[in-house]
């Protein structure tokens, strides 16, 4: 079978491998090197990239000072660099990326870019800049009895017929206070339509604790006669730590739809409880797709 599809023009090999995935695309290059040639050619790259890519390509170098970073020799270096390289858009208040498995569209809201009640009183909110962010603004979270955060994108912007999610990203600072015990609500969803509400909670150290949850025993075994129970996964009401050590908290999902024009709103609302807390440094909120769905 391999011999015959190597006596295939390369033009029609690679219109096949432009129909699988990604990863299919980097394995089957190691078939031969027909195959090589095939699957890392433009034509099939091209494929993985969503059909808006040059739109959003020339927004980001407009929203940048330098746009030597945005040239590439190939269509398969351009989609690894903006799988591992976000780059920024909107005059640098979002972020774009492609997912690596599926080349679908990810988003970073950033803060300045997010509606926060009280965000520009600098009693409660404090705009500053950090190093690790991809943003030049991060706010950072003084101390407020009422928490809110909103945000809007059109879901025009998302890839078709896919689940996404959304997540708060955030780190705590030394001081953090008030989110131990205290959850708040995220919601998702299209504005007009009805919203999915989950409880979470932003404490990592309340997650951690948790996660490594043991009854009480006696030796090895607990009242009931039982073993300890072992440590629990993170059901997804507790934060988590990212690759770039932000901490991140998924707010809820969304089934995109094709040709769906509407605005899909995320929140995060603390407002019930009336207490004070503060201490945290908000980057923004993420839009990508959920993995394993």
């Amino acid at each position: 079978m391999e011999a015959e599809m190597g006596l295939l023009p390369e033009g029609c090999i690679a219109n096949v491998i432009s129909f699988t995935t990604p990863r299919d695309a980097c394995r089957l290059s190691s078939v031969s090197t027909v195959f090589k040639s095939a699957a890392e050619s433009d034509a099939v790259w091209e494929r993985f990239l969503p059909p808006d890519y040059p739109t959003l390509l020339s927004d980001a170098a407009s929203s940048s000072s330098s746009s030597s970073s945005l040239h590439f020799s190939s269509k398969k270096e351009l989609y690894f660099s903006l799988c591992h390289n976000p780059i920024l858009m909107d005059e640098g208040k979002k972020s774009f990326s492609l997912d690596k498995q599926s080349g679908k569209k990810c988003y970073m809201i950033s803060a300045r870019d997010l509606l926060i009640v009280w965000g520009d009183t600098p009693t409660y909110w404090r705009w500053t800049s950090v190093p690790e962010a991809r943003f030049p603004e991060v706010a950072e979270l003084i101390c407020v009895c009422w928490l809110e955060i909103r945000c809007k994108i059109n879901t025009r912007s998302l890839s078709p017929r896919t689940l996404y999610a959304a997540y708060l990203v955030y780190k705590p600072t030394a001081g953090s206070y008030g989110f131990e015990y205290q959850p708040v609500d995220a919601s998702v969803g299209v504005v007009g339509s009805e919203s999915q509400t989950r409880t979470v909670y932003l404490d990592a150290e309340r997650g951690q604790r948790q996660r490594y949850h043991y009854p009480r025993r006696i030796g090895l075994f607990n009242r009931s006669g039982g073993q300890a129970s072992m440590p629990k996964e993170n059901d997804g009401c507790y934060p988590k730590e990212r690759d770039d050590e932000w901490l991140e908290i998924e707010l809820g999902d969304f089934l995109s739809k094709e040709d769906e024009d509407g605005e899909l709103e995320m929140s995060v609302l603390e407002v019930a409880a009336g207490d004070w807390k503060g201490g945290l440094i908000i980057q923004g909120i993420e839009i990508r797709p959920k993995q394993g769905k």
